[in-house]
This record gives C-alpha cells, structure tokens and sequence, in this order.
C-alpha cells in the first residue's frame, strides 16, 4: 500500500504525477499496456527524472533502463534471454506534446487543490480553476530568469567537460527531422580538435564550435571548488580545453546555409526565483520558483527563507517616516562599534565602499545603501517599532529584535517581501497575493472564489514618500541599470554578506515583481556579484518586456503632500533655488523651517562651560 502510493503521487518528469500519467505523457499508453521495456524505463526514471530524461539524453535514459533489467535479472525475476531481447528493443517515446509553462505556478495550484478537495476531485472530479496567470508575462519571466543565470553561471567559471567517452565511429549521415531550440543545452560528444575550432555531434547534429564561442571558459572551476577558488587561464587554443571523445554542454548558435554552428554552453548549478504580481489587486502575474522544475520542485519564490540584505532598508526608512521623519532629515554615516552579548566581541558595521560619508539626508542614505548610517537610524527610531510596522505590512517570518536588522539579517522569503513593496506601490493599500481567482465544479456550482479584503496599513503619504525615495535608487543610487526602462520605476537591491544573496525588488504603479539569485548550499556567487549585478539585470530583463504589455502609469501623488526646495546637503528650507539645491517631497506638517541664524553670544559659551559635569554628552 505503501508503494502503491507512492506510485501514484511521485513525480516522472515532464510535468507526470504518478506512474499512471507518466504511462500516457512518455508512451501515449495506459499501465496494462506498456510492454517490459518500458516499464523497466519508468522505474529507472524514478531516480532523476531530469537527468534521465529522453527528451534530453536518450542514450543515458537507455542505459538507466538496462541497468534496472540487469538488477531485475540478479534478483531472479528475468532471464538472460529476456533481458536480451529486451534492451535491444528501441524505446518509441511520445512527441512532447506541449512546452510546459508555469511548473512551479502550476504545481502550487495543484497542491492547494489537492488540499482543499482530495486527490479524487481535483484528477477526476472536473474541476474548471481560473488562475492570475499571465502567460505572456510568464514566458518573459522564465526567459529572463534563465538567461540571468546562466550569464552568471558563466561568469563564474567553466566546470569543464561532464565525462569521457569513446568517439562515435559513425556520424549520422542525414540530419534530425526535428533540430532543438536555439539556446537549448545540449550534451555533445566532442569528435575532433584543432586550435581554432572543435568539431561536435549534439543531438543527431555534426557542428563545430569556433574559438570566440568558447572564450569564456578561461575561467576554469574544478570539481567541489568555491567560485571563488576558479583560476583564469587565457584561451588561444581549442586544445586547451578538451580532447575527442569528451561529452561537453553545447547549445544551438545557428544553421545558416546548412552549417550547423553551436558554442559552449553549461547547465547552472546556482539558482534563482522571480514573482511579479498586481499590486492593485494581489494577483500573481508570473512565478519562478528555479533554473528549472525538472531538476528541482522545490519553489524558492514560496518558500526559501533567505537574508534579504539591503532589500529590507526600505522598510526601516518608511518605518521613520511613519514616525515624523522626512527623506531630508539628516542622519550620521560615521564609524560606530557595539558590545555584543559575548564577551570582548564587537560589531562595526561598514558601507560597500569601506568609507564613510558623514551627515546625509535619508534620502542619500537609502539612494546608496549606507550600511552604518541605517543601523543609526534604526537606533535611533527603535528596533521594536520597525518590527511592527513590518507586520503591518504582512512580513510573517520572524525578524531579529537587534541592530543586525538594518542589514537585513533576518531570513524571509521573496513572496512576502515583494507584496510588502507591493503596499508602497498600492498607496499603503495592502491586499493578499493569490493564484486561483474561481474554482467550479463539473456542474458549474460554485467551490471558491477570491475575495478582494484590501486594508489600508500604511498612510498614503508614507507610501508615496518612500516610493518617491526608491525611485531615486533607480534614477541615481544601485538600481541605476533599470533606468533604461523610462518608466515611473521604484526598487531597491539586496546584498548578504560574502555575496551570497543577490536581490532586487521593485516596482511600476500596476506590476511590482521581486528577484532573488543564489545557490542552495548559501554559498557565496562571488566577488562583486550583489544585488546590482546578479538580480537587477533579470529584473530589468522581465520588467521591460513585461510593461510593454500594461500602460503607462505614474504614481499618484496624494493630497498631503508638499514638494518644496531644500539645500541639497543639508536638507533645510531655502529662499530660492541654486546649483545646491533641490526638490523636496513632505507630508503636511513636516516641511522644515528655514534655518534663523543668530549672532553667537559670548555667554552661551559660558553657560555650556558650567553645565553639570555629570550629565554625559550624547
């Protein structure tokens, strides 16, 4: 019984739950009529569903099959004779029928309704979901979720070839009926090697890879290594890089005049996830949960609770301006040190750049991500409160009670955190992410529907001055890349220690999407690869594409709320605008007042002299 259920819910690959449907997605047949062969391929896909695949590899998939009648004939259930005939019968697998969009939405969809209804309704019970799902915006999301990773991938470093076999003897005379996608990774076996070029056989293809599409590989990573440990060595010949007979990652370049060129290509190992969703109403447009579902199902958009670095800044800045602050009130970025509950251990909090910047309004502080000026103002406006106003805004993960908090130490995942930055892009009106919009069942009643609950928990004046605030980290700060775009944009990027987590969270007025990039282990992506270089580039990716789709919308801008002329350093109130000035955003009631300038008075030094020794300066 046990077996049996397992059997009936593990996962096959190619988007099958349980050996039923994966009798019909692999070979178009039910169980009682797969023959030993392919039943044998199915209990081997077991294992790595992905590796496996014939779709892939159906060489590998093959030899994963005789190996399962090989154990099968050492246990005693077939004979030689049986194995024999049955290895050498070629495996017919069903075309796939269709290019698999949303997995990790799909599969998200699928286990609330296994859930809510049991596995009887939702596999037979006709049930009609209507889901959030834009599969345009979806397509554009895996595309730039993809190509993020396996630029970055790349720039890691090459893990060289996956292993050595004997050359094929024989090269397909025809070409397949059916060529792959362009950009689609490949497993080719290298055939022959000379300086300027490699000759490979991929997917039935004889092609060649010139030396400028294999440059990249000069940084060459070994086995277990950190990305970090990988060691440069320039490229001047193919023979530096491998030898016939090895089977290397290649991905179609092009067929141009029936020459099939392909260049060096490899699987990411890092991975990442991407949600983009409506704001005004909560709707999830496009969801990536990995590189790739066949490979990992395990959703890191839902689920992985990961340090979000300075991604979490904006929270702490709304919070102060919830509280009276303005984005031109001053805050200090100077060295500062804190006992820690250990004995003789200290923390001193450092900026990306290991300067300091002295007096600097929110504004600038926030544009740049100044480490040690947050954690000053988070002191200042107390860890407590931050917290709270976290909650308000519907974090649910538990958030340190410390200064640590600042920068974002404390894990959450990317869905709560790209709605909180949803609330700042809907006016401070918070509404709940959702996937399924309607649920019917074979006789059209009626088993679930969204309903829309929005709550305002933020005021619109907050929401709109740190919006205004994000959007100068994009027009000038470390989301600049974005800038691009030329819409009314707002974000901010993420950065964990040792580079290893790279965010970037933003938004337009109509669609707000977070990206997070990193590898499971949490280990780090490498030097320099923050937020602005990891993340951002995926998120711009999908962004510019995905607004082509909605109109053009700017942010609204409430009643309360004043634009005034400040002096650019020191954020107060000036006559008339200068080279050294510039417009300022305030809720009512909070523009400064100019600054009076008073004649000093000789006694006011004398009366600070004779203050109470006792009294510690602060």
């Amino acid at each position: 019984q046990i077996l049996e259920m397992y059997l009936n819910q593990i996962y096959f690959g190619q988007g099958a739950y349980g050996v039923g449907t994966a009798s019909l997605t692999y070979f178009g047949k039910t169980l009682s009529e797969l023959e030993l062969p392919e039943s044998a391929f199915l209990a081997g896909l077991l294992k790595a569903p992905n590796t496996y695949s014939p779709y892939k590899n159906y060489n590998l998939a093959k030899k994963r099959q005789e190996h399962v009648l090989g154990r099968m004939a050492q246990t005693g259930f077939l004979t030689e004779s049986l194995v024999r005939a049955a290895s050498g019968t070629r495996l017919d697998f069903t075309r796939q029928s269709y290019d698999r969009v949303a997995p990790y939405f799909l599969e998200d969809v699928r286990q609330h309704l296994v859930k809510e209804y049991g596995e009887a309704m939702t596999y037979k019970g006709g049930l009609q979901v209507s889901t959030t799902l834009n599969i345009p915006m979806q397509r554009l999301a895996e595309e730039a979720v993809r190509k993020g990773l396996r630029d970055l991938d790349k720039r890691q470093g090459w893990r060289g070839p996956l292993r050595h076999e004997e050359p094929p003897e024989t090269l397909p005379a025809e070409p397949p009926t059916v060529y792959p996608a362009f950009g689609e990774i490949l497993e080719g076996h290298v055939v022959t090697v000379s300086d300027e070029a490699m000759t490979v056989l991929a997917h039935d293809l004889v092609g060649t890879i010139a030396l400028p599409d294999m440059l990249w590989a000069e940084r060459r990573l070994s086995e277990g290594e950190s990305v970090t440990d990988a060691v440069v060595t320039p490229v001047v010949s193919a023979t530096q890089l491998v030898e016939p007979g090895d089977v290397i990652e290649v991905s179609l370049k092009s067929t141009a005049n029936d020459t099939i060129r392909f260049r060096l290509d490899q699987t990411p190992v890092v991975e990442g996830a991407l949600i983009a969703i409506d704001p005004r109403t909560g709707a999830v447009r496009a969801m990536v949960g990995g590189y790739e579902f066949e490979r990992s199902q395990f959703n890191r958009a839902l689920l992985a609770i990961r340090q979000p670095g300075s991604a979490f800044k904006p929270i702490i800045y709304a919070t102060a301006i919830d509280q009276g602050l303005t984005p031109a009130t001053l805050v200090l970025d100077a060295p500062v040190v804190y006992e820690e509950e250990e004995p003789g251990k200290t923390w001193k909090p450092e900026n990306y750049e290991k300067r300091f910047f002295g007096p600097i309004t929110l504004r600038e502080a926030l544009r740049h991500s100044r480490n040690a000026a947050t954690v000053r103002l988070l002191e200042q406006i107390g860890v407590g409160r931050v917290i709270n106003f976290s909650q308000a805004l519907g974090i649910r993960s538990p958030l340190s009670p410390d200064l640590s908090l600042a920068l974002g130490s404390s894990g959450m995942t990317l869905h709560e955190l790209t709605a909180t930055y949803g609330v700042f892009a809907n006016q401070g009106l918070a509404l709940k992410p959702y996937t399924i919009s309607l649920v019917r069942d074979q006789h059209d009643h009626i088993l679930e529907q969204h309903v829309f609950e929005p709550s305002q928990v933020v005021s619109k004046e907050t929401a709109y001055l740190i919006t205004h605030m994000m959007m100068d980290v994009i027009q000038s700060g470390t989301g600049r890349r974005a800038r691009s775009i030329g819409r009314p944009l707002a974000g901010k990027t993420g950065t964990t220690n040792s580079y290893r987590d790279a965010w970037f969270i933003g938004y337009a007025p109509n669609l707000v999407t977070g990206v997070w990039v990193g590898f499971d282990s949490v280990g780090t992506l490498g030097k320099v690869e923050s937020g602005a270089h990891a993340a951002l580039p995926i998120w711009t990716d999908f962004m510019r594409k995905s607004l082509n789709l909605l109109p053009v919308r700017t942010f609204a801008v409430p009643d309360g709320i004043q634009f005034v002329e400040v002096d650019r350093t020191t954020g107060t109130l000036v006559a008339e605008p200068s080279q050294g000035t510039t417009t300022e955003v305030f809720a009512d009631g909070t523009v400064p007042h100019p600054p009076v300038h008073q004649p000093a008075d000789p006694l006011d030094f004398y009366e600070f002299d004779q203050l109470d020794e006792t009294v510690e300066p602060r």
